[in-house]
């Protein structure tokens, strides 16, 4: 296995040798291509931000290099290869302001249901920044892209608009909350439903606007999730402790389902310091949902998405707590989406069931650093349950 010194160089060796096959065009103050279709919306400076689209300097279908849902059982240098490839243009916009025609046309491109022909012409060539940045930088939540410039002027056609989008797009007085649901109900991906939300497409015409990506990608999976947890309340609780696990992408999950009348959530996340000891983050909830912003972002909402349609899919109810260690491996953040998707395999593969609380935690951490002791040391919700069971169902 490769040591996380050996993928980060050969992730910069595939950013440099990307960056020189590419340099003619990036030197070009215009570059053309299929944009998957790809949007960015900033968040600093709000609330004015950033926003423009995401171009790959080649044409046919890009759709890949856009949708995470797309990725499972891709390799972390699959996937940064897809999304550093990306170029991104950007102009300065109040997030009020969504009635310009440059927005309009950010507007157009993010109702496409297939790859878009594009064209930006930038105030400054895409390859002084790169000439500038003296490393790769990534964002925790949000996925990661290539190069960055100032845009001048972009043009996009060959659109064809995905009619489940542009019917809760038109309906201006639909909620957004509602619309989101909507959307998901059709089968839209997570993906796809948090590029419009970030574009101010959804929600009462009056209250519409622009989103930061990363806050629109939490966002979703926070109003989802949190429709689809009072949907399960009146489904029939599972009879038994059910354990399932995943790994990708140097990440490693253990679900936990509970029997129990309530819901119940909780997402113990660890990860290892410079030092090589494990940290450890900690949130939880009950039906009431979470009071205060979590201290482990967006993994907490991503996770909870999957466990609540996973509950709602198979017309049940349960608690659960996930437990996620990170590796070193896991060299360069991807975003949430990947815990979305990790939480996701892990529950498709059939349960290994128990009748004990214990028994179920012991095999859920058997793949884990951290001990079956020192997990429950950190689970609230470990002890809340403990303290509401008769004391033999944990001898």
């Amino acid at each position: 296995m490769s040591s996380p010194a050996e993928i980060k160089r050969k992730l910069e060796e595939n950013w440099i040798r990307f960056i020189k096959a590419n340099s003619a065009k990036l030197s070009l103050g215009t570059i053309d291509g299929s944009s998957p279709p790809s949007i960015f919306v900033g968040r600093y400076g709000y609330p004015k931000v950033r926003i423009g689209p995401m171009i790959p300097p080649l044409h046919g279908d890009t759709t890949i290099l856009d949708r995470t849902e797309l990725w499972t059982g891709k390799s972390l240098e699959e996937i940064a290869n897809y999304r550093l490839s990306l170029v991104l243009g950007t102009k300065n916009v109040n997030i009020h302001d969504i009635s310009s025609r440059y927005l309009e046309n950010m507007q157009e491109l993010a109702l496409s249901e297939r790859p878009a022909e594009t064209e930006a012409t930038f105030e400054k060539k895409p390859i002084a920044h790169v000439e500038m940045q003296k490393e790769l930088r990534f964002d925790h939540e949000a996925t990661p892209f290539g190069p960055v410039a100032p845009l001048r002027a972009f043009k996009v056609s060959s659109l064809s608009a995905d009619q489940r989008i542009e019917a809760v797009y038109c309906d201006t007085d639909l909620r957004a909350a509602e619309a989101m649901m909507e959307l998901y109900r059709r089968r839209v991906e997570m993906s796809i439903i948090q590029r419009v939300l970030s574009m101010g497409m959804l929600g009462v015409k009056k209250k519409r606007k622009l989103v930061p990506t990363r806050w629109s990608i939490s966002a979703t999976d926070d109003i989802i999730s949190g429709m689809l947890v009072k949907e399960i309340e009146m489904n029939p609780t599972i009879d038994l402790f059910e354990v399932t696990r995943h790994s990708h992408l140097a990440n490693y999950y253990s679900v936990i389902l509970i029997p129990d009348d309530r819901w119940i959530f909780e997402m113990i996340e660890s990860w290892f310091t410079s030092q090589g000891q494990v940290a450890t983050g900690t949130d939880n909830e009950d039906a009431r949902g979470l009071n205060h912003n979590p201290t482990i972002a967006g993994a907490y909402f991503a996770a909870r998405l999957a466990v609540s349609e996973h509950l709602a899919c198979r017309h049940k109810k349960a608690g659960a707590i996930v437990l996620r260690e990170i590796h070193p491996n896991y060299v360069m953040p991807l975003g949430v989406w990947q815990i979305r998707e990790g939480v996701r395999e892990a529950l498709k593969k059939p349960p290994q069931k128990f009748e004990r609380f214990d028994s179920a935690m012991l095999f859920a951490c058997s793949c884990m650093s951290l001990s079956k002791k020192e997990v429950i040391q950190k689970s609230r919700l470990w002890k809340s349950f403990k303290s509401q069971t008769k004391i033999s169902d944990f001898a």
